[in-house]
């Protein structure tokens, strides 16, 4: 018995019905970023492979599959200290890199505020398990330019906007700045030389909790004081409903000694986001870090009471396109997970448009029903041809699954669209 042709490990077909939806989510998708301003481009699927290791990736890079040179010989294998020597390709991890080096190299021909839409799949070694795989489609949106809080607003209302049309509810925009973080770790009395080290155990509050955070900061030989502090500073009391965002709220929930002027530029900011009308809640997360190690100030992520993990984010990353161009240009951008959403969206039966399917005999000569089916077209339908089988039942299910409503036979008499009788799937 032959075995089971899968695809590879980690990557999947998606069969009619499954694509049909993906791609009626993803035009939503695009609708909405486009009606907000957005352009969409295109870059190539590989990057260099010194782009995708040179540190703007965080740990991301460690997953990228790389491209062999081509002619490599035995004694290069042998040579080689890293794998990396060997590849001069990768396959693109996420959807930023490609844009700042897009940028880069298109930045004459682009203008001085650019808005741009990426929707692509990428790919990373990942290790498959529900949820994560290693090839995945994601839904960006970036500003670049724009140095003042407008991107991130455009940014964040853009983002809700396509959640209230995918009908995702229960959704909420979790808001946190990395200078305020790095701040509160200050005032919290860690030094500075190790804000990234213990940012890297703050991330994992969600999958550890607050008591595994600190037992993991003492094993890891931090400040005894500042872990103290940080201790007491999560068992202070906190209200039962979370203060709405804003001045007071966020000011709430840090320590004292964090610098008050990034306190009001964040709460200005939600208070412009609010200003554009019902959208989804925004909270703020004291301790949201966002593992890519490129942002360097307000940080979002997507969250719904249903899932642990968040459903998208993105940041301001100042510094990565100036690693290409030699001088700095502002950035931000936010990311929809789509696989992550794909499946939760429930959208209703869309308009299958006059969609037949011709059920012939076996004796119906193809030009006949090349014939038809052109005619039928040209009238602005939807044409499939189909043998006539035996039970009918699982090709009407089939039908129906790809969107046919009604069908007619053909036999081998019929030589015109009018000597047609169609009749609903049902």
């Amino acid at each position: 018995m032959a075995s089971p042709v899968n695809p590879p490990r980690g990557m999947r077909d998606f069969l009619p019905a499954d694509k049909a939806h993906r791609e009626r989510v993803l035009g939503i998708i695009r609708g909405v970023y486009a009606t907000h301003g957005f352009d969409e481009i295109e870059t190539p699927v590989m990057e260099d492979s010194a782009r995708l290791h040179a540190g703007l990736g965080g740990d991301n890079e460690k997953l990228a599959f790389g491209v062999l040179k081509r002619g490599l010989t035995p004694e290069d294998f042998a040579a080689a200290t890293d794998a990396l020597d060997l590849a001069d390709l990768g396959l693109r991890f996420d959807l930023t890199v490609p844009l700042a080096r897009f940028y880069a190299s298109h930045r004459s021909e682009l203008p001085s505020v650019f808005r741009a839409i990426q929707i692509a799949p990428v790919w990373r070694a990942e290790r498959p398990q529900k949820g994560r795989y290693r090839q995945f489609v994601q839904c960006d949106i970036d500003i670049i330019g724009e140095a003042g809080p407008l991107a991130e607003v455009e940014l964040i209302t853009a983002t809700a906007a396509t959640l209230r049309a995918l009908g995702l509810v229960g959704c909420s925009i979790r808001i946190n700045d990395r200078r305020i973080l790095t701040g509160m770790l200050t005032a919290l009395g860690f030094a500075a030389a190790d804000h990234d080290a213990v940012v890297i155990t703050i991330d994992k509050l969600d999958k550890i909790g607050r008591d595994g955070v600190v037992a993991e900061l003492r094993d890891r030989g931090f400040g005894a004081e500042a872990i103290d502090a940080l201790h007491e500073f999560f068992a202070r009391p906190v209200p039962t409903e979370p203060l709405p965002f804003g001045h007071a709220g966020i000011t709430h929930a840090l320590p004292a000694g964090v610098d008050a002027g990034l306190v009001t530029e964040l709460a200005a900011l939600g208070d412009a986001v609010l200003a554009a009308g019902p959208g989804v809640a925004l909270e703020f997360d004291p301790f949201l870090v966002r593992g890519m190690g490129y942002y360097t100030g307000t940080i979002f992520e997507i969250a719904h009471p249903d899932f642990a993990s968040s459903l998208g984010g993105g940041g301001r990353y100042d510094d990565m396109i100036g690693r290409f161009l030699g001088v700095a240009v502002p950035a931000a951008g936010f990311s929809i997970g789509f696989e992550r959403i794909v499946d939760l969206v429930r959208l209703p039966a869309g308009d299958p448009g006059d969609a037949v399917a011709l059920l012939h005999d076996a004796d119906v000569a193809p030009a006949t029903l090349v014939a038809l089916k052109t005619a039928l077209i040209a009238q602005g339908r939807r044409v499939r041809l189909e043998r006539k089988p035996r039970n009918l039942k699982p090709l009407f299910a089939q039908l129906a699954a790809s969107g046919f409503t009604s069908f007619a036979t053909v036999g081998a008499s019929t030589t015109a669209v009018d000597e047609l009788s169609f009749r609903p799937l049902g």
